[in-house]
This record gives structure tokens, sequence and C-alpha cells, in this order.
């Protein structure tokens, strides 16, 4: 298997994934959706094309030789925020519950549609587009979501959030007051025919406190799920 396909100037797609058949599978069909396509075998490999080629977003196996996909993802979060679609045989909440700490926006097991794995690609790019006017949000006293620059601002900064956090925190902002249910966040935020487990949003939510810090006035609204404000 080549490391390395491409098709003309599309958006860039890096697929870091051994197993040559499912590569093969992953290139066409990302190809016939319009993306262009870099393959790599290894998690080491997959890194240095992210930093050549700056892509839009990453799909990684987690099993991998060498370094196994969760690592790559850690060692990837040190350098760039680029959204992270983890694909891999293991279906457990343990391993999804770290997919999504070290910043995966999406989670896929094998077997897989891989139909159903690009309508994953182009949801999480949609939510990474920025809206037309650089509208702002307030998450709470001293913490703002500016929705144009796709960034959460603190009295001491930055706040560096993954795609599916800073979506998260958006749409919390939006309904501030409001006590949410986790499905009608996931229904929000994922959108509503994603599959996965709800405790997912209690993931996302326990890095947004941790990321933030105390400031951040994101309550459990028990029996029910949560209230920012």
């Amino acid at each position: 298997m080549g490391d390395v396909r491409t098709s003309g100037d599309e958006q860039t797609v890096v697929v870091i994934e051994d197993d040559p058949a499912i590569a093969d599978l992953l290139d066409l069909y990302l190809r016939d959706a319009g993306f262009r396509v870099l393959l790599a075998p290894t998690g080491e490999r997959g890194l240095d094309l992210v930093e050549r080629d700056d892509p839009v977003l990453v799909v990684v196996d987690v099993g991998l030789p060498g370094i196994d996909g969760f690592e790559t993802v850690r060692r990837l979060r040190m350098r760039s925020r680029v959204p992270v679609l983890f694909l891999t045989a293991r279906d457990g909440e343990t391993d999804r519950v770290l997919g999504f700490e070290l910043g995966g926006d999406d989670y896929v097991t094998k077997p897989f549609s891989p139909r159903e794995l690009v309508a994953r690609v182009r949801a999480i790019l949609r939510r990474g587009e920025p809206p037309p006017t650089g509208e702002r949000l307030s998450a709470g006293e001293g913490i703002v979501v500016d929705l144009s620059r796709r960034e959460v601002r603190t009295a001491t900064g930055a706040v560096p959030l993954a795609a599916r956090e800073f979506d998260l925190i958006v749409y919390l902002a939006q309904h501030r007051g409001q006590a949410l249910t986790r499905r009608q966040l996931i229904d929000g935020v994922w959108g509503p025919e994603w599959e996965g487990d709800d405790r997912t949003v209690d993931v996302h939510v326990r890095q947004l406190r941790k990321k933030i810090g105390d400031d951040l006035p994101l309550a459990t609204v028990w029996g029910t799920g949560y209230r920012l404000g």
C-alpha cells in the first residue's frame, strides 16, 4: 500500500490506518466525496503528513503498529487542533471515553459503513465552519465564546478546546439558563442521527470544566442533564 494518494486541490484528509483493505476503502469513498486523501500506515508517518499538509481532518485507527492511535492523537494535540475521527475495532466505553478525552471528535467502530463514515466526516467539518458574522456569546462572568474565531477566552487568555467541546459550549451558551437533557445536547451538537452513548456528553462536560476552570457556571441538573448559568 502506498502511503500517500492525492487527487487535485480538494480539502485534505489524512487517514492513518495499517490495514491495506480498510485504507483502500476509505481512500475510495473519501476521494469520491471530493476529498484529497493522504494515507499513512503508522502513527509516526501520519504525524509527519499532518505537519506537512495541514489537513482539515484526521481519521486514525486505534490499533496501529508502533505508537497506537491514542498515543498518536496525544502527540498530535501537542501541535494541532485538527478534528480527529477515531476508527477502531474496540467498542468498550473505556476506549471511547479515552478517545474523547484526548480530543477526538467522533468514534466509529469496525465493521463500519463507508458512507456513514463519510457523512460523519462531513458533519464534523460543517460544525467547524465559522458563522457569517463575528457574533460572540457569554458563557459566564469573563468567559467569551467567539464564534467567528471558534475560540473561548477567559481572563487568563484563550482556552484550547477540541471541536466538539467548542460546539458543546456554544450550544449551552445559546440556551443559557435552560436545563438541557443529554439527548437534547446530543441532537443539538452531535446531530439527531448520532447513535453513540449519551454519556459521551458527560465526558465532554468534564473536559470543559477541567479546561475552563471553576469560573464556568456549568451545573449538573440531576435526573435531567446540564444547565449553563
